[in-house]
């Protein structure tokens, strides 16, 4: 039937690795030590899940000095400062780190060019707290550049002893126009030993780009302050979807939003439980878009193991 209405559901969408520990991080460690499990910042952008551990115990902080001197905090996948270890120290906090491995990488990366005193620009997303961990380790050498249109205001002491690194959840397409302005500035720019932009990101917007000229509407699940769930919503724009919007819940969904589609495209960011695209499919199956294809551009095998505080203790026999 050429009129029928269809859902394109991007793959691989939702959780990645290091939001998958994260979260269960947090479970774990309720499970060990029972509530309440402090929590600095909101383990992952998603509200549906910062809600859901809230409800069994988690108290979510801004900073450490909210925290009962002596009690446990995990630290959010995004990463933090040097600084905010320390002030975990002098509370005598027990610290469970749940930093992302891919974002303590750009951490490590930006202590390895500190210290043979690089000028290391950081591209990314001014006040996000994946930048000021990753700033916080090297603030003397790092300068932020946020998009292309900040390129003009960087200076570097010694234009052969520059180096580019990213927060690990922008848009693939955004960071490498920001790195191309970077460079014919400085032609001497170093690029990361290795990709900073996370497999999950980019795959995540690799999936939306192959379906989104098929699309007139493209629905992103996540929330309004997940980086990388507002980068699919700008990805979809840029390669053909006619519109494209973010809700955290299939409630969002404005119905005028269908009039006239016939081909919807579903995806869902790196921090964002599957039940919640379930319930955006079964909402639109119920105004007649009941045909779903799968479209996949990529297979994540990934996992990270759980910090050291909470894996199971070896059995000796």
């Amino acid at each position: 039937m050429a009129d029928s209405k269809r859902v394109l559901l991007a793959s691989p969408r939702g959780y990645c690795a290091g939001v998958d520990r994260a979260v269960e991080t947090v479970e774990r460690a309720l499970d060990k030590h029972g509530a309440p499990v402090y929590v600095r910042k909101e383990i992952v952008h998603n509200r549906h899940v910062v809600d859901t551990l809230a409800e069994r115990g988690a108290i979510f902080v801004s900073e450490t000095d909210e925290v009962p001197e002596g009690a446990i905090v995990v630290f959010s996948a995004h990463g933090v400062s040097p600084e905010v270890h320390r002030t975990a120290e002098e509370r005598r906090l027990k610290t469970i780190d749940a930093t992302c491995p891919l974002v303590t990488k750009v951490h490590q990366e930006a202590k390895r060019f500190a210290r043979d005193d690089y000028d290391i620009l950081l591209i990314g997303h001014e006040g996000h707290e994946e930048v000021e961990g990753t700033a916080g380790e090297a603030p003397e050498h790092i300068q932020l550049v946020d998009g292309p249109d900040h390129v003009d205001d960087v200076q570097v002491r010694d234009e052969s002893k520059v180096i580019w690194l990213s927060q690990t959840t922008l848009s693939v397409d955004e960071t490498m126009e920001t790195v191309k302005r970077l460079r014919e500035k400085f032609p001497l720019l170093n690029d990361p030993p290795s990709d900073d932009i996370c497999y999950a990101t980019q795959n995540r917007q690799g999936a939306v780009k192959a379906m989104a000229a098929q699309c007139e509407l493209v629905i992103v699940v996540g929330s309004k302050n997940s980086s990388n769930s507002v980068r699919l919503v700008e990805v979809a724009l840029q390669n053909g979807a006619d519109s494209s919007y973010l809700v955290d819940y299939a409630k969002e969904i404005d119905l005028a939003w269908l009039d006239g589609v016939s081909t919807v495209g579903v995806t869902s960011g790196a921090s964002v439980p599957e039940i919640l695209v379930q319930g955006v499919v079964d909402l639109l199956a119920e105004h007649g878009f009941t045909d779903v294809d799968t479209v996949t551009t990529a297979e994540e095998t990934l996992t990270f193991a759980l910090p050291r505080e909470l894996r199971p203790a070896r059995t000796t026999r």
